[in-house]
């Protein structure tokens, strides 16, 4: 008598059909994990901090629109004189632009030419102080904070001209021979390190260059305030909203 295999036969085929649609629910449920590396690690605590200094400045903002708040409901109350503090706000404007002189500590920085004998016979773009060796000093300086920056009593601000014409230099406009003093206002230690830290600009004008700059730190500093004219021929204020 023959057994009849068509019912195990089927069992066998439903059993592999079942393995194979359990295999697939697994491997859909299985979550994908990316490998976590030092440079993933990285990537997000910079982007964690590039959040929290966002929510620090929009803090800032929040606190200044609420103050200007407070200013006009105080005004609209009859407690405060609208010319006070249109006089207030103009003073901090202006001290803002670079408009007012200011004093703090700082550093300055006497920048002179190499006169010594040997650099005669030297190539004559190494001897002498450029433009471009002042600005490079100013942008070190800015970079560490400082709030305010002059050179010979020449307010320096974002429009300021600073170019080379022969043995001196064109700054705001006006000529002005070495030696060079640089005067900024900000964080004493901060900017000492801009210009004598090794690897600086600063540091490299001395050491490879033989120029001849020494930096002083004083206490208290005096800045006179910009006293040129503005002209903006393509700049417009931008509308709110805009």
């Amino acid at each position: 008598m023959k057994r009849n295999n068509k019912p195990n036969l089927a069992v066998f085929a439903f059993s592999v059909l079942l393995g194979i649609f359990i295999a697939i629910q697994l491997k859909q449920n299985i979550p994908n994990f990316a490998p976590v590396t030092l440079n993933s690690i990285q990537a997000t605590k910079s982007e964690i901090n590039a959040i929290n200094k966002e929510i620090e400045e929009l803090g800032v903002m929040l606190e200044s629109k609420n103050a200007q708040i407070e200013m006009l409901e105080s005004i609209a109350s009859g407690d405060e004189n609208i010319i006070d503090i249109l006089q207030a706000e103009l003073s901090k404007n202006q001290l803002v632009a670079g408009l007012k002189k200011v004093q703090g500590p700082g550093i300055i920085i006497k920048m002179e030419d190499n006169m010594s004998e040997e650099a005669f016979g030297q190539e004559y773009n190494l001897d002498i102080i450029h433009d471009a060796d002042v600005l490079r000093i100013i942008n070190d300086l800015r970079g560490a904070g400082a709030e305010a920056i002059s050179i010979n009593d020449q307010r320096v601000l974002s429009i300021s001209e600073i170019k080379c014409g022969g043995p001196i230099i064109r700054i705001n406009g006006r000529s002005v021979g070495t030696p060079f003093y640089i005067k900024a206002i900000g964080e004493p230690k901060l900017l000492n390190a801009a210009i004598n830290a090794p690897n600086t600009y600063g540091y490299a004008l001395k050491t490879i260059d033989k120029l001849n700059i020494e930096t002083t730190i004083e206490d208290n500093i005096i800045i006179p305030g910009y006293n040129g004219r503005f002209s903006f021929k393509y700049a417009k204020p931008s509308k709110e909203g805009d």
